[in-house]
């Protein structure tokens, strides 16, 4: 994927000439869609858990609690008299703090075959969040019965200590060693000492105590009247977590810690309501997912690329979702570029592809990556992280114009543009091209990094240097946010130098780029500078940033949604007419939710907001089938049927950041929402609702010191915006 530590499926293995099979794959043996797991994530801690709520260990099982990158339980298993509990349900609050699984017994019978517990008649409620490295759970157990009941619950366990990209699929030839368990009365400690020399442990705390306890498993013995209730308490802490023992009253001042803490950060929001409560299920559920992926750091709050594989910093990932969500949370902006910032290249290293002034593409902090197993310790190897760092501090100011922020971040906004001249643009021809510094690194290093994602019209893989179409535009654009930003500075000079290198690279582009015959921009220019004449969602992107000149825009539009490109669902990132087109592909005929939400950014930019709206429709139309109206990492691009819902990509993280800000930003482009903070001043440029939409309040628009509620109505063939609330001197324009 986009962000994908490596090559992202098991066709990824292979270079495109004769190179070695790469060890970073996801593997396809297990399906997410299949699992339709259930996640939680409290800062660097993830889980996914099936609808039972337990862990299945075995092959290809990404099931577990993870912390920095390392499984700190690889099983979970709860029985009821020595058998699974049927389930009844299995949810997740709507602010994702909580998940709940409603289960009971199945019948039971003894060794002569006569039932002795029918079916229905004990329930069980497991309770589960996660908070500071520890996963919590209460589980009620219920006699429904009208006579005394004795129940046996077991809790089997295990920590395999597996590093994440082991769970992905590498293979390794060493590991580390497992120490003996510890065992208290109430307690087990399970350790493991990696081949970095460091310490793992998880500790598991019951409460009350076990009837039984073991190094991987514990019993209770419950003996319930009828309709009686017995609560059991279990927390399991990855490392140095809360030692402190578990009680009652420390289960329940976590809970309410970890509520108040998403109630806290998801306030800063802008809250949407709809005419469509459904849409208002997708928009409460993005909200929730991206603010359950923000992790905070020491520069501000950071939304972490997605479960289960990228619960990690990724530089792309993060600059995309804070552009999409400008309008709805500044702040996110800000925590994401300070982030990055502080961790900026600062020397070359050819083992991590990192140059001065380079932001980084992911970091990770497991043993692999420590031992250099894996290249990805502090890894730089993305193409465009760097321009889109330009970027959004530019649009961040124009949003909010915080100079103060701008100022501290300068030197490295300065630092990203020497990158560009010096690292970016290779061959001095003007265009920013990737290639990899060693054999380990990435081959490709822009949003679609699989192997074959870079091809010739006759699907050979384009040799490197390459200069993909969009990261040309992100150039474009990050010298305009220059621009912008030496303008506010008080140095005209080099601001109008941003613009005039800008407008030269834009002429560059559109006749190096543009292709009449395709209708659109070729894909990339390879190491020779022969085009690549495939017609992608990648020439969105160039409507994205501006640097289409508006005499192309019309043409690109028609090709982007044409039947081969825009299959019902969204714009597939290869339309069928292209030589490697394929479906079910992680890049090449899929269709990803970010990537639209892009490209509808740039159709509503040139006015074409009736083709952001049919691209809005298209993705809440697959929402509505989706598990908790989540849209996820990617969808099959397969063409969208009557009555029929969409066709899920088996390993597609779920929640995704960028999947997850992609219906807000869809909302904002067909709206035409911007922002003037100089003049305290919101406006609605030509404002359209998707048919599906008849109203939209939007609640708490935050600009300078001020805000305003307002409510965008269909009015026969028109939009009216009208002001209902307003705190401060802010001013609201809409232009038809």
């Amino acid at each position: 994927m986009s962000n994908a530590s490596a090559d992202s499926n098991p066709a990824t293995a292979f270079s495109g000439l004769a190179a070695p099979v790469a060890q970073f794959f996801i593997p396809a043996a297990a399906s997410l869609q299949e699992r339709r797991p259930r996640t939680l994530k409290h800062g660097d801690t993830f889980a996914v858990f099936d609808h039972n709520g337990d862990a299945l260990s075995g092959p290809g099982s990404p099931e577990g609690l993870f912390h920095r990158d390392t499984r700190y339980l690889s099983h979970l298993f709860l029985t009821i008299n020595g058998q699974r509990p049927m389930l009844l349900s299995s949810t997740l609050r709507d602010d994702n703090a909580t998940l709940t699984c409603d289960l009971t017994n199945p019948d039971q019978f003894d060794d002569n075959g006569r039932l002795v517990l029918g079916h229905d008649l004990i329930h069980l409620r497991r309770s589960r969040f996660l908070w500071n490295a520890c996963c919590y759970e209460r589980l009620a157990v219920r006699n429904y019965d009208d006579r005394r009941q004795y129940v046996r619950i077991q809790i089997a366990f295990e920590a395999d200590f597996a590093d994440l990209f082991e769970v992905r699929g590498t293979a390794r030839a060493k590991r580390g060693r497992h120490l003996p368990a510890v065992m208290e009365q109430d307690r087990v400690l399970l350790a493991y000492i990696g081949l970095d020399e460091r310490k793992r442990t998880t500790r598991l705390s019951f409460m009350p105590e076990p009837a039984e306890i073991r190094n991987d498993l514990v019993t209770y013995d419950l003996d319930l009247e009828p309709h009686e209730t017995k609560s059991l308490f279990i927390q399991i802490g990855c490392d140095q977590a809360s030692a402190d023992r578990l009680s009652r009253l420390s289960f329940f001042l976590a809970l309410r810690d970890a509520r108040r803490a998403l109630r806290a950060s998801s306030s800063r929001a802008a809250s949407i309501a709809t005419s469509n409560e459904v849409f208002n299920e997708v928009a409460r559920r993005s909200i929730s997912d991206l603010y359950m992926l923000i992790t905070d750091k020491a520069e501000g709050s950071y939304p972490y690329a997605g479960v289960p594989w990228f619960s990690a910093v990724f530089g792309r990932d993060a600059l995309i979702t804070a552009l999409q969500t400008l309008w709805l949370d500044p702040e996110i902006a800000r925590g994401v570029l300070g982030h990055l910032a502080a961790n900026q290249a600062t020397k070359v290293d050819p083992a991590s592809d990192a140059e001065p002034g380079k932001i980084l593409h992911e970091v990770r902090c497991g043993e692999m990556a420590e031992l250099g197993e894996v290249p990805f310790r502090r890894y730089y190897g993305s193409i465009d992280s760097t321009p889109l760092f330009v970027m959004l501090a530019g649009d961040y100011l124009k949003r909010t114009g915080d100079l103060t922020t701008i100022d501290r971040l300068l030197p490295h906004i300065e630092a990203a543009l020497t990158w560009i001249d010096e690292h970016g643009d290779r061959d001095g021809d003007g265009f920013v091209e990737y290639g990899r510094l060693t054999e380990e690194g990435l081959i490709n290093q822009a949003w679609k990094d699989s192997h074959d994602s870079v091809f010739h019209a006759d699907g050979t893989l384009a040799r490197g240097p390459i200069a993909i179409a969009e990261v040309q535009a992100y150039v474009y654009g990050a010298w305009q946010s220059a621009a912008e930003i030496f303008r506010r500075r008080g140095k005209p000079e080099r601001a109008a130098s941003f613009l005039a290198r800008a407008e030269g690279l834009r002429r560059a582009f559109d006749v190096s780029f543009f292709d009449e015959e395709l209708g659109t921009y070729v894909l990339a220019l390879d190491g020779d500078k022969r085009p690549c004449r495939v017609r992608s969602s990648n020439a969105g992107h160039a409507l994205f940033t501006g640097i289409a000149y508006p005499e192309r825009v019309a043409q690109v539009t028609r090709t982007l949604m044409s039947a081969p490109s825009f299959c019902g669902w969204g714009i597939r990132t290869i339309p069928s007419t292209e030589a490697r087109y394929n479906p079910m592909s992680y890049h090449n005929g899929s269709i990803w939710p970010h990537d639209n939400a892009l490209i509808a950014s740039g159709l509503a930019r040139y006015g074409y907001r009736a083709e952001a709206a049919q691209i809005f429709e298209g993705l809440f139309a697959a929402a509505t089938y989706i598990d908790l109206r989540r849209l996820p990492e990617l969808l099959c691009g397969l063409p969208r049927q009557r009555a029929r819902g969409p066709t899920s990509y088996p390993v597609a993280c779920s929640p995704q950041a960028w999947a997850a800000a992609a219906p807000l930003s869809l909302l904002q482009s067909c709206l035409g929402l911007d922002f003037d903070p100089n003049s305290l001043q919101i406006s609605f440029s030509v404002p359209r609702l998707p048919s599906f939409l008849d109203e939209v309040i939007l609640r708490r628009l935050l600009i300078g010191n001020g805000s305003v509620d307002v409510a965008i109505r269909r009015s026969r063939h028109q939009v009216v915006v009208d002001v209902i609330n307003r705190q401060g001197d802010v001013r609201v324009l809409t232009t038809a």
